[in-house]
């Protein structure tokens, strides 16, 4: 009956997704939200930041429910991402540590969480007792209205006693299938630079919205072709298609995410993208084998790693592979001619190095309140 007070809540407030990594204390919770409402499963928390952001961009109402401990992997991304530009992101956070914890690990880093939170600035509530269902209502509702992050920590003890009327699923589906992959790609010496490649989206881009990985990336789209349809990220490393995957689920317009190989190797998304697959992303992967925007350290995919078939692992469709501007231009020709349809993964190889393009000049509240306003209003 706990479960159901939460989960009517979360429907009174208008809650479209949910993003969820799963705690076993609220694993009757988590069947109530995957029957109620778009569940969508993540890997790793801090992913589930990167995704609540996006859409929260397309102008929807997201919740992430996570295990307390998933607060450590997402500080980063909460403070440079969701504080930053000022979206809204109410958490649902399972409490361990505190009340019966018998796993020694949960202890350490859990019972501390308050002071964390205290000491960033972010507001929480501590949820103990099924009476005090109405302070989650108040929560969620302070991150909507103030725009901002507000944590709510759930004690195990409010489950306690507690049978769901929510849809449990009995069994899991059947999981026999036939994989069959033939594939043979050849990495040939890279001719565009990061820049170049960029250069050549210009003539597709139109009303599309982009978002851009942290860096000199950024800068180059804004010197390239500075639009309100650009979210120039400035911070929240490896978040880039986590922000896109969002803004996809979150509105009908094809969506595209400027990612590179150091991000998109610090991410665990790409599965939760293949999972949902939604028909209008496309992740652009400027692979140039470095961290290009921190010195030019050769990354795994210099000569270990292939982009592409990381991808194709993950579940994902549609992939190719391009050197070139012309090929680039051949891709993106089929994609707007109908071709191609649904997520694709797009891997150019390209050669290390920046150019000289200056900051962007943007501080996170105007690329924010442009970004809303342009896709909000095509939704």
């Amino acid at each position: 009956m706990n479960e159901d007070k939460v989960l009517d809540i979360l429907k009174d407030l208008n809650i479209e997704f949910v993003v969820s990594l799963p705690c076993d204390r609220t694993k009757d919770l988590c069947a109530g939200m995957e029957s109620k409402f778009h569940y969508v499963n993540i890997n790793r928390e801090e992913d589930g930041i990167g995704v609540c952001a996006g859409l929260a961009l397309a102008g929807r109402r997201p919740l992430l429910q996570m295990q307390s401990s998933g607060l450590g992997n997402s500080m980063n991304a909460v403070m440079t991402l969701t504080d930053l530009y000022g979206l809204p992101l109410p958490v649902i956070a399972s409490w361990r540590g505190v009340y019966n914890e018998k796993i020694s690990a949960q202890i350490p880093f859990n019972s501390k969480i308050p002071e964390m939170l205290e000491a960033f600035n972010i507001g929480y509530t501590i949820v103990s007792n099924p009476s005090e269902s109405e302070l989650i209502r108040e929560g969620i509702m302070k991150a909507f209205d103030n725009s901002e992050v507000h944590v709510i920590l759930i004690t195990p003890k409010f489950w306690e006693g507690s049978t769901p009327e929510c849809c449990i699923p009995d069994k899991f589906p059947e999981r026999c299938r036939h994989i069959s992959l033939s594939y043979e790609r050849e990495i040939k010496s890279p001719v565009m630079k990061r820049a170049d490649a960029i250069e050549a989206l210009v003539p597709f881009l139109s009303d599309m919205p982009v978002v851009c990985n942290i860096g000199v990336p950024c800068k180059e789209l804004y010197r390239a072709d500075d639009r309100p349809e650009n979210f120039y990220m400035l911070g929240s490393y490896t978040q880039a298609t986590p922000i896109g995957f969002g803004v996809a689920l979150g509105q009908e317009k094809d969506v595209m995410v400027v990612d590179g190989d150091g991000s998109l190797l610090g991410t665990a998304v790409l599965p939760a993208v293949a999972a949902e697959s939604p028909e209008n992303l496309i992740i652009l992967a400027l692979d140039n084998g470095a961290f290009g925007s921190t010195g030019m350290q050769i990354t795994h995919a210099w000569n270990i790693c292939d982009l592409e078939f990381m991808a194709i692992g993950a579940g994902i469709k549609n992939t190719v592979k391009v050197h070139t501007k012309e090929e680039l231009w051949a891709v993106l020709d089929r994609r707007k001619n109908g071709e191609l349809r649904g997520t694709l993964f797009i891997h150019a190889i390209i050669l290390p190095g920046n150019s000289d393009a200056p900051n962007v000049p943007l501080s996170a509240s105007e690329i924010k309140d442009r970004f809303l306003g342009v896709v909000t209003s095509k939704r």
